[in-house]
């Protein structure tokens, strides 16, 4: 599969046990891109994962260093979940600033399934460990990306790419 011909930033969109990493792991290696991934930098480092100082501090990190791969002609994959709309289109105005493309990959899958993966994958390596009572919480604050929204990105190019985990 060739890479992108113009850098491209990627946003991946979903609840834990969405796919998220699954589907970050392939674009990295078919487009080829960067993959940025706090949950598993944040085990790697011993932090734990609930810690949202330090997670926000690492996002931002990641977002300056995905800023400078853009801008060297790298695509970038960032695995940040981007739960609400307004960092979602923080990153999409940001990525057109920088006259790149960005798409989002929003992953959809019901609360049933979630549920049913992340209790399969237990506690694995840069994993969050969420119950089915946190799962409920995040249900209640995620902004799922309406139509509306998604036309604001550019259209995903791998579509055979897009199944979850």
């Amino acid at each position: 599969m060739s890479a992108h011909p113009t850098p491209v930033l990627i946003l991946l969109c979903g609840l834990p046990g969405s796919g998220k990493t699954t589907l970050a792991k392939r674009l990295a290696r078919e487009i080829p891109a960067v993959r940025l991934c706090p949950d598993e930098w944040m085990d790697d480092l011993g932090i734990d994962l609930f810690d949202e100082g330090a997670r926000e501090r690492l996002e931002r990190r990641f977002w300056g260093h995905a800023q400078e791969l853009l801008g060297l002609g790298q695509t970038v994959v960032l695995e940040f979940g981007f739960w609400g709309r307004a960092e979602r289109d923080e990153k999409r105005t940001a990525a057109r600033g920088l006259g790149v493309g960005v798409e989002l990959w929003y992953l959809a899958v019901p609360v049933e399934e979630l549920a049913r993966r992340l209790e399969a994958r237990g506690r694995g390596p840069g994993t969050v460990p969420v119950g089915r009572e946190l799962l409920e919480e995040y249900v209640k604050v995620f902004q799922a990306p309406d139509e509306e929204e998604l036309t604001l990105f550019d259209t995903p190019r791998r579509s055979d790419l897009s199944e979850g985990e």
